[in-house]
């Protein structure tokens, strides 16, 4: 395989880290791998009109902020849309997320990929049109057959992934050519600009009080808004209830203190609302797969990795 056949790049900023590698498999289409422990960060690159996107969510969270709707995916989910669509500004709202991106540059993309296939007819200006027609933006939400498309990108060997690329792209594009899009509308589940405003904001009052107990009355006193809607909002951006969320990001804040202070298991409860030690040490192994005790003597990579994760 040819040593340059991989580019990485890698974004550094207060958030975290965010490290694409990109692969040209053909003349105006690129395979992009984007592995992100980040919760904001800039992406820019030039106009033009004519260069689509198809991305495939493997974990984690991404928002798309398109025109005046902001949309998610999760987990399995697919989005083909005009990249020039997609804002320079990319959010991860779990500060998790790895995925694959596909360009494809119709201006120089190949006209046909299986001309020399019987019976495979796959011109990539054609899925584009099919799904993406007057700059419509595709959602397809996870279900089997894409994890089954995609879930060989993520681990081939590097000796074959030069060739390995092309056959996958090619079945991709064939499988996006026969699949139905009835469900579109459905799939889209947007949220205006004000919603996800709202979500973020309760998202920093969290983190601003996190060691404190915050009830969602209290949420609702803050931001004026019924604890329904309240909790609807932040599911629909986050992925996850306020409760989890909470839970999470205290028990990932009580790890960093385990590996980096001599306090003892008990004190550290204390700082995040738990008077319990027995209660804490349930909520840490639910959300870390382990002890706080076994958690402080585990090897620094995989203490990273499960904050991280």
């Amino acid at each position: 395989m040819n040593e340059e056949f991989g580019q990485k790049t890698s974004i550094t900023n207060e958030t975290g880290e965010f490290e694409m590698t990109q692969y040209d498999v053909f003349p105006g289409i690129r395979l992009i791998y984007k592995d992100a422990h980040i919760s904001k960060c800039v992406i820019r690159h030039e106009s033009d009109p004519d260069i689509y996107v198809i991305d495939h969510c493997r974990e984690g969270r991404i928002e798309y902020v398109r025109k005046s709707e902001i949309y998610y995916l999760t987990a399995g989910d697919l989005s083909i849309s005009k990249r020039d669509d997609i804002g320079p500004e990319q959010y991860f709202p779990q500060n998790h997320y790895h995925g694959v991106t596909i360009e494809i540059d119709l201006n120089s993309a190949p006209e046909c990929l299986s001309c020399f296939l019987d019976d495979v007819d796959v011109r990539p200006e054609n899925v584009i049109s099919k799904y993406c027609r007057s700059g419509d933006c595709f959602i397809a939400r996870s279900d089997q057959s894409i994890e089954h498309i995609f879930s060989e990108l993520y681990s081939v060997p590097d000796s074959i992934k030069q060739g390995y690329f092309k056959v996958k792209i090619l079945e991709l594009l064939l499988f996006l050519s026969g699949m139905d899009r009835k469900s579109e509308q459905e799939n889209r589940r947007s949220f205006s600009k004000s919603q996800v405003g709202l979500a973020k904001a309760m998202c920093d009052y969290l983190t601003e009080n996190m060691d404190t107990r915050v009830t969602l009355d209290e949420l609702t006193e803050v931001f004026h808004m019924s604890g329904t809607q309240l909790k609807t909002i932040f599911k629909g951006v986050y992925g996850i209830s306020i409760y989890s969320y909470i839970r999470t990001q205290k028990m990932k804040s009580a790890a960093k203190l385990l590996r980096s202070t001599d306090e003892t298991v008990l004190e550290i409860a204390g700082r995040y609302g738990y008077e319990n030690g027995s209660k804490f040490a349930k909520a840490f192994r639910d959300t870390m797969g382990m002890s706080p005790s076994e958690f402080r003597y585990v090897s620094d990579d995989v203490a990273a990795g499960l904050i991280e994760g």
